[in-house]
């Protein structure tokens, strides 16, 4: 079989499979874009093919577009550490961005002080008015205690009363709060069957 005809036989084979072929290159790479340039690509490939004789054509070309897309990932990937390490040995005080850590709170740090920042909003709702009142004046507005005694018209011990009392009763609701977790916890690790090994 000459070889005009037998690039021409996989060209054919490669328009009448242009869009699997496409589909295909786009769910690998993830971009219609790139699949269209890797099926450019290809085609050009052809050209330069020197193969013999080809007994599934479909699936060589198939082989042959998912190789395209191997190398363009690994060029990539050598592109990118290439890149890494410029900028390392450019600023070495720099780190290499993949070593970074996330300046972003973990998400289980998040939820753990969203529920503490409402057992605290629900305890001091449940203080006395006058514990309430000088606890926010001194530790939410920033007054000293000669300051709220002041603002409430009571003396300074008597600021200091109302916040020993406030203190109090938040130390009591966050240990109430720690043991009813940790008793949650055990109760759900008691749930789950003993591993047998």
């Amino acid at each position: 079989m000459p070889d005009a005809a037998r690039t021409g036989g996989l060209r054919a084979v490669l328009h009448d499979q242009r869009g699997a072929i496409l589909r295909f290159l786009a769910a690998r790479s993830g971009s219609a874009d790139l699949a269209q340039d890797l099926f450019q690509e290809l085609w050009l490939r052809l050209d330069n093919a020197d193969q013999g004789p080809v007994a599934n054509p479909v699936a060589y070309l198939m082989r042959a577009a998912n190789n395209l897309m191997l190398d363009y990932r690994r060029g990539e990937l050598r592109a990118w550490a290439r890149d890494a390490a410029w900028l390392v040995s450019d600023n070495p005080a720099m780190q290499a961005p993949e070593s970074l850590a996330d300046p972003a709170p973990a998400a289980d740090d998040m939820i753990a002080a969203r529920q503490e920042a409402a057992l605290m909003r629900r305890a001091i709702a449940t203080l006395p008015p006058g514990a309430r009142r000088a606890l926010t004046l001194h530790r939410f507005d920033g007054l000293a205690h000669a300051e709220v005694a002041a603002v409430m018209g009571i003396s300074r011990s008597g600021v200091e009363k109302h916040i020993a009392v406030a203190m109090k009763h938040l130390r009591r609701a966050v240990m109430d709060w720690g043991e009813a977790s940790s008793t949650a916890s055990v109760s759900q690790s008691d749930m789950q069957e003993p591993r047998h090994d």
